[in-house]
Protein backbone atom coordinates (compact mmCIF):
# COMPACT_ATOMS: atom_id res chain seq x y z
CA UNK A 1 0.00 0.00 0.00
CA UNK A 2 1.19 3.79 -0.42
CA UNK A 3 1.73 5.76 2.23
CA UNK A 4 2.22 9.77 1.86
CA UNK A 5 5.90 9.05 3.21
CA UNK A 6 6.60 7.18 -0.26
CA UNK A 7 6.47 10.80 -1.78
CA UNK A 8 8.28 12.49 0.61
CA UNK A 9 10.90 9.69 0.60
CA UNK A 10 11.19 10.23 -3.33
CA UNK A 11 10.94 13.91 -3.33
CA UNK A 12 14.24 14.22 -1.36
CA UNK A 13 16.01 11.38 -3.44
CA UNK A 14 15.14 13.09 -6.45
CA UNK A 15 15.82 16.63 -5.91
CA UNK A 16 19.27 15.53 -5.04
CA UNK A 17 19.62 14.81 -8.58
CA UNK A 18 17.43 16.67 -10.49
CA UNK A 19 15.66 20.42 -10.25
CA UNK A 20 12.29 20.83 -10.85
CA UNK A 21 10.98 20.73 -14.23
CA UNK A 22 9.38 24.34 -15.03
CA UNK A 23 5.41 25.27 -15.09
CA UNK A 24 4.58 27.36 -18.34
CA UNK A 25 1.49 29.88 -18.45
CA UNK A 26 -0.17 28.90 -22.16
CA UNK A 27 -1.83 32.07 -22.72
CA UNK A 28 -3.84 30.57 -26.21
CA UNK A 29 -5.40 28.21 -24.07
CA UNK A 30 -5.97 30.61 -20.91
CA UNK A 31 -7.90 32.98 -23.15
CA UNK A 32 -9.74 30.18 -25.12
CA UNK A 33 -10.66 28.14 -21.77
CA UNK A 34 -11.52 31.38 -19.75
CA UNK A 35 -8.95 29.96 -16.72
CA UNK A 36 -5.59 30.05 -16.02
CA UNK A 37 -3.80 26.99 -18.47
CA UNK A 38 -0.43 26.00 -17.02
CA UNK A 39 2.16 23.54 -18.92
CA UNK A 40 3.96 21.10 -16.46
CA UNK A 41 7.25 20.32 -18.70
CA UNK A 42 8.30 17.17 -17.99
CA UNK A 43 9.52 16.86 -21.77
CA UNK A 44 12.26 19.15 -20.25
CA UNK A 45 13.15 16.64 -18.20
CA UNK A 46 16.97 14.81 -17.40
CA UNK A 47 15.65 12.04 -20.12
CA UNK A 48 12.96 13.90 -21.69
CA UNK A 49 10.29 12.66 -19.92
CA UNK A 50 9.03 12.19 -16.40
CA UNK A 51 10.06 8.13 -16.71
CA UNK A 52 13.57 9.43 -14.88
CA UNK A 53 11.43 10.20 -11.49
CA UNK A 54 10.45 6.58 -10.72
CA UNK A 55 13.21 5.10 -12.39
CA UNK A 56 15.89 6.85 -9.91
CA UNK A 57 13.55 6.46 -6.69
CA UNK A 58 13.03 2.55 -7.59
CA UNK A 59 16.80 1.82 -8.02
CA UNK A 60 18.20 4.44 -5.04
CA UNK A 61 16.30 2.13 -2.87
CA UNK A 62 17.90 -1.41 -4.49
CA UNK A 63 20.47 -2.77 -1.68
CA UNK A 64 23.74 -2.55 -2.96
CA UNK A 65 24.06 -6.38 -3.61
CA UNK A 66 20.84 -5.83 -5.90
CA UNK A 67 22.57 -3.15 -7.52
CA UNK A 68 26.40 -5.23 -8.08
CA UNK A 69 23.59 -7.66 -9.57
CA UNK A 70 22.16 -5.38 -12.17
CA UNK A 71 18.83 -4.66 -13.51
CA UNK A 72 16.89 -5.20 -16.11
CA UNK A 73 13.68 -3.55 -17.77
CA UNK A 74 10.97 -3.33 -20.25
CA UNK A 75 10.06 -0.30 -22.49
CA UNK A 76 8.52 1.36 -25.54
CA UNK A 77 11.41 4.05 -25.01
CA UNK A 78 10.99 6.61 -22.38
CA UNK A 79 11.45 4.67 -19.30
CA UNK A 80 14.24 2.32 -20.70
CA UNK A 81 16.17 5.26 -21.31
CA UNK A 82 15.55 6.76 -17.65
CA UNK A 83 16.60 3.06 -16.43
CA UNK A 84 19.66 3.63 -18.85
CA UNK A 85 20.43 6.70 -17.52
CA UNK A 86 20.31 5.88 -13.66
CA UNK A 87 22.14 3.09 -14.41
CA UNK A 88 24.85 4.98 -15.89
CA UNK A 89 24.98 7.39 -13.01
CA UNK A 90 24.88 4.75 -10.22
CA UNK A 91 27.26 2.36 -11.98
CA UNK A 92 24.91 0.00 -12.26
CA UNK A 93 25.04 -2.84 -15.23
CA UNK A 94 21.25 -2.59 -17.40
CA UNK A 95 19.67 -4.77 -19.79
CA UNK A 96 16.69 -2.53 -21.52
CA UNK A 97 14.23 -4.79 -23.68
CA UNK A 98 12.24 -3.04 -26.68
CA UNK A 99 9.73 -3.90 -29.43
CA UNK A 100 11.03 -3.51 -32.56
CA UNK A 101 9.49 -0.61 -33.61
CA UNK A 102 10.89 1.68 -30.98
CA UNK A 103 11.36 4.99 -31.52
CA UNK A 104 14.90 5.33 -33.07
CA UNK A 105 15.72 8.27 -30.69
CA UNK A 106 14.88 6.45 -28.05
CA UNK A 107 16.71 3.59 -28.76
CA UNK A 108 19.71 5.46 -29.53
CA UNK A 109 19.34 7.45 -26.33
CA UNK A 110 19.90 4.38 -24.35
CA UNK A 111 22.95 3.07 -26.45
CA UNK A 112 24.28 6.39 -25.31
CA UNK A 113 24.35 5.08 -21.75
CA UNK A 114 26.10 1.53 -22.06
CA UNK A 115 22.78 -0.58 -21.80
CA UNK A 116 22.49 -3.96 -23.11
CA UNK A 117 19.14 -3.66 -25.51
CA UNK A 118 17.52 -6.48 -26.72
CA UNK A 119 14.99 -5.36 -29.18
CA UNK A 120 12.62 -8.29 -29.80
CA UNK A 121 9.02 -8.94 -30.21
CA UNK A 122 6.51 -7.53 -32.41
CA UNK A 123 4.67 -5.82 -29.48
CA UNK A 124 5.30 -4.38 -26.00
CA UNK A 125 4.17 -7.23 -24.48
CA UNK A 126 6.08 -9.82 -26.13
CA UNK A 127 9.21 -7.59 -25.14
CA UNK A 128 8.13 -7.69 -21.58
CA UNK A 129 7.81 -11.44 -21.14
CA UNK A 130 11.71 -11.41 -22.87
CA UNK A 131 12.71 -8.80 -19.93
CA UNK A 132 10.91 -10.95 -17.45
CA UNK A 133 12.61 -14.23 -18.90
CA UNK A 134 16.09 -12.60 -18.21
CA UNK A 135 15.27 -11.23 -14.65
CA UNK A 136 14.99 -14.68 -13.52
CA UNK A 137 17.50 -16.26 -16.11
CA UNK A 138 20.29 -13.92 -14.89
CA UNK A 139 19.09 -12.54 -11.41
CA UNK A 140 18.49 -9.58 -12.29
CA UNK A 141 16.47 -6.28 -10.43
CA UNK A 142 13.29 -6.02 -12.41
CA UNK A 143 12.71 -2.37 -12.63
CA UNK A 144 8.99 -2.03 -13.13
CA UNK A 145 7.96 0.58 -15.84
CA UNK A 146 4.63 1.03 -13.62
CA UNK A 147 3.67 -1.26 -11.35
CA UNK A 148 5.55 -0.87 -8.24
CA UNK A 149 5.29 1.41 -5.09
CA UNK A 150 8.75 3.26 -5.52
CA UNK A 151 8.05 3.77 -9.52
CA UNK A 152 4.36 5.54 -8.57
CA UNK A 153 6.22 7.52 -5.60
CA UNK A 154 8.47 8.91 -8.25
CA UNK A 155 6.06 9.73 -10.67
CA UNK A 156 3.77 11.31 -7.98
CA UNK A 157 6.38 14.04 -7.05
CA UNK A 158 5.36 15.50 -9.92
CA UNK A 159 2.16 16.47 -8.23
CA UNK A 160 4.46 17.96 -5.50
CA UNK A 161 6.09 20.13 -7.70
CA UNK A 162 3.10 22.06 -9.06
CA UNK A 163 1.98 22.24 -5.86
CA UNK A 164 5.02 23.95 -4.51
CA UNK A 165 4.62 26.09 -7.65
CA UNK A 166 0.78 26.67 -8.07
CA UNK A 167 -0.31 26.36 -4.34
CA UNK A 168 -4.21 25.94 -5.45
CA UNK A 169 -5.08 23.89 -8.60
CA UNK A 170 -8.54 22.84 -10.21
CA UNK A 171 -8.01 20.36 -12.77
CA UNK A 172 -4.41 18.48 -13.07
CA UNK A 173 -4.94 16.55 -17.04
CA UNK A 174 -2.54 14.02 -17.04
CA UNK A 175 -1.69 11.02 -19.94
CA UNK A 176 -2.96 7.45 -18.47
CA UNK A 177 -1.10 4.20 -19.85
CA UNK A 178 0.29 1.80 -17.05
CA UNK A 179 -0.74 4.22 -14.59
CA UNK A 180 1.90 5.18 -12.62
CA UNK A 181 2.15 8.56 -13.76
CA UNK A 182 -1.69 8.89 -13.01
CA UNK A 183 -1.91 6.99 -10.40
CA UNK A 184 0.74 8.79 -8.87
CA UNK A 185 -0.40 12.03 -9.17
CA UNK A 186 -3.92 10.64 -8.29
CA UNK A 187 -2.55 9.63 -4.82
CA UNK A 188 -0.64 13.00 -4.48
CA UNK A 189 -3.67 15.45 -5.07
CA UNK A 190 -5.76 13.37 -2.82
CA UNK A 191 -3.01 13.66 0.07
CA UNK A 192 -2.36 17.02 -0.31
CA UNK A 193 -5.46 19.11 -2.46
CA UNK A 194 -8.32 16.69 -2.19
CA UNK A 195 -10.26 19.69 -4.19
CA UNK A 196 -8.08 19.31 -7.10
CA UNK A 197 -9.55 16.70 -9.76
CA UNK A 198 -7.37 14.41 -11.88
CA UNK A 199 -8.33 13.87 -14.97
CA UNK A 200 -6.93 11.14 -17.36
CA UNK A 201 -6.29 11.22 -20.94
CA UNK A 202 -6.15 7.86 -23.05
CA UNK A 203 -5.04 7.81 -26.46
CA UNK A 204 -7.56 5.72 -28.69
CA UNK A 205 -5.67 3.35 -29.67
CA UNK A 206 -3.28 2.56 -26.56
CA UNK A 207 -6.20 2.54 -23.45
CA UNK A 208 -5.92 -0.80 -21.97
CA UNK A 209 -6.26 0.59 -18.63
CA UNK A 210 -9.24 2.56 -19.40
CA UNK A 211 -10.34 -0.69 -20.75
CA UNK A 212 -9.48 -2.38 -18.01
CA UNK A 213 -11.41 0.55 -15.32
CA UNK A 214 -14.55 0.07 -17.67
CA UNK A 215 -14.57 -3.79 -17.19
CA UNK A 216 -13.88 -3.60 -13.27
CA UNK A 217 -10.83 -5.88 -14.09
CA UNK A 218 -7.11 -5.65 -16.23
CA UNK A 219 -7.88 -7.23 -18.91
CA UNK A 220 -5.92 -7.23 -22.68
CA UNK A 221 -6.57 -5.15 -25.80
CA UNK A 222 -4.61 -5.90 -29.25
CA UNK A 223 -1.76 -3.50 -29.46
CA UNK A 224 -2.30 -0.94 -32.47
CA UNK A 225 0.00 1.16 -34.04
CA UNK A 226 -0.06 4.94 -32.78
CA UNK A 227 1.47 8.47 -32.74
CA UNK A 228 1.32 7.98 -28.69
CA UNK A 229 3.62 5.10 -28.77
CA UNK A 230 4.74 5.81 -25.41
CA UNK A 231 1.53 4.82 -24.21
CA UNK A 232 1.66 1.44 -25.52
CA UNK A 233 1.14 -2.32 -24.03
CA UNK A 234 -0.41 -4.35 -21.25
CA UNK A 235 -1.11 -3.56 -17.78
CA UNK A 236 -0.42 -7.12 -16.83
CA UNK A 237 -3.37 -9.22 -16.08
CA UNK A 238 -2.04 -9.80 -11.97
CA UNK A 239 -1.58 -5.99 -11.89
CA UNK A 240 -0.71 -5.01 -7.61
CA UNK A 241 -1.27 -1.14 -7.99
CA UNK A 242 -1.78 1.05 -10.67
CA UNK A 243 -5.04 -0.63 -11.17
CA UNK A 244 -6.12 0.08 -8.04
CA UNK A 245 -4.91 3.42 -7.69
CA UNK A 246 -6.53 4.50 -11.21
CA UNK A 247 -9.50 3.18 -9.89
CA UNK A 248 -10.04 5.47 -6.85
CA UNK A 249 -8.12 8.43 -7.20
CA UNK A 250 -8.69 9.64 -10.81
CA UNK A 251 -12.25 11.84 -11.05
CA UNK A 252 -12.36 11.53 -14.86
CA UNK A 253 -11.20 9.87 -18.44
CA UNK A 254 -11.04 11.23 -21.58
CA UNK A 255 -9.70 9.79 -24.90
CA UNK A 256 -8.31 11.68 -27.62
CA UNK A 257 -7.76 10.25 -31.71
CA UNK A 258 -4.86 10.10 -33.66
CA UNK A 259 -5.42 13.56 -35.45
CA UNK A 260 -6.09 15.25 -32.32
CA UNK A 261 -2.56 14.13 -30.64
CA UNK A 262 -1.16 15.04 -34.13
CA UNK A 263 -2.79 18.30 -33.88
CA UNK A 264 -1.24 19.16 -30.33
CA UNK A 265 1.63 17.80 -31.17
CA UNK A 266 1.75 20.29 -34.23
CA UNK A 267 0.09 23.18 -31.71
CA UNK A 268 3.56 22.81 -29.68
CA UNK A 269 5.49 23.26 -32.15
CA UNK A 270 4.41 26.00 -33.62
CA UNK A 271 2.30 27.85 -30.65
CA UNK A 272 5.15 26.78 -28.01
CA UNK A 273 8.12 26.17 -30.00
CA UNK A 274 8.22 22.92 -28.21
CA UNK A 275 8.84 19.58 -29.23
CA UNK A 276 6.45 17.61 -27.62
CA UNK A 277 5.82 13.36 -28.11
CA UNK A 278 2.44 12.15 -29.14
CA UNK A 279 2.08 10.06 -25.71
CA UNK A 280 3.25 13.22 -24.31
CA UNK A 281 0.91 15.60 -25.85
CA UNK A 282 -2.39 14.18 -24.97
CA UNK A 283 -3.39 16.21 -22.18
CA UNK A 284 -2.86 19.30 -24.38
CA UNK A 285 -4.75 17.15 -27.82
CA UNK A 286 -8.09 16.73 -24.89
CA UNK A 287 -7.95 20.25 -24.17
CA UNK A 288 -7.83 22.12 -28.06
CA UNK A 289 -10.51 19.68 -29.12
CA UNK A 290 -12.61 20.53 -26.31
CA UNK A 291 -12.93 17.01 -24.94
CA UNK A 292 -12.47 18.77 -21.08
CA UNK A 293 -15.97 20.30 -20.37
CA UNK A 294 -14.67 23.44 -18.58
CA UNK A 295 -15.98 23.50 -14.92
CA UNK A 296 -17.39 27.63 -13.74
CA UNK A 297 -14.09 26.87 -11.24
CA UNK A 298 -11.63 29.93 -11.68
CA UNK A 299 -8.90 27.76 -10.10
CA UNK A 300 -5.78 27.19 -12.48
CA UNK A 301 -6.09 23.95 -14.88
CA UNK A 302 -2.38 22.33 -15.25
CA UNK A 303 -1.71 19.59 -18.17
CA UNK A 304 1.15 17.45 -17.55
CA UNK A 305 3.08 17.40 -20.74
CA UNK A 306 5.30 13.80 -20.13
CA UNK A 307 7.25 13.92 -22.38
CA UNK A 308 9.61 15.00 -25.88
CA UNK A 309 11.20 12.33 -27.10
CA UNK A 310 10.78 12.43 -30.65
CA UNK A 311 12.73 11.64 -33.71
CA UNK A 312 13.35 13.95 -36.45
CA UNK A 313 11.66 11.60 -38.88
CA UNK A 314 9.02 11.20 -37.45
CA UNK A 315 8.90 15.32 -36.78
CA UNK A 316 9.06 15.28 -41.06
CA UNK A 317 6.06 12.81 -41.16
CA UNK A 318 4.37 14.67 -39.07
CA UNK A 319 4.26 17.67 -41.04
CA UNK A 320 3.79 16.36 -44.15
CA UNK A 321 0.38 14.77 -43.16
Amino acid sequence: MMMKEDLDTASDKISSFFPSTPILLDYHLTKRLGRPTYLKLENLQATGSFKVRGALNCMANLTPELLSQGVVTCSSGNHGRAVATVANMLGVAATVCVPVWVDSLKLSAIKEKGAEIIVEGKTYDEAERISLELATERGLTYVHPFDDIKVIAGQGTVALEILSQLPRVGDVVVPLSGGGLAGGIGFAMRAHSPETKVIAVSAEKAAVMLASITKGRPTQLKEEPTIASALSGGIDLENRHTFKLIQEKIDQHLTVNEDMIKGAMKYALNDLHMVVEGGGAVGLAALLSGSLKISDSSLPIVVVISGGNVASDQLAELYGS
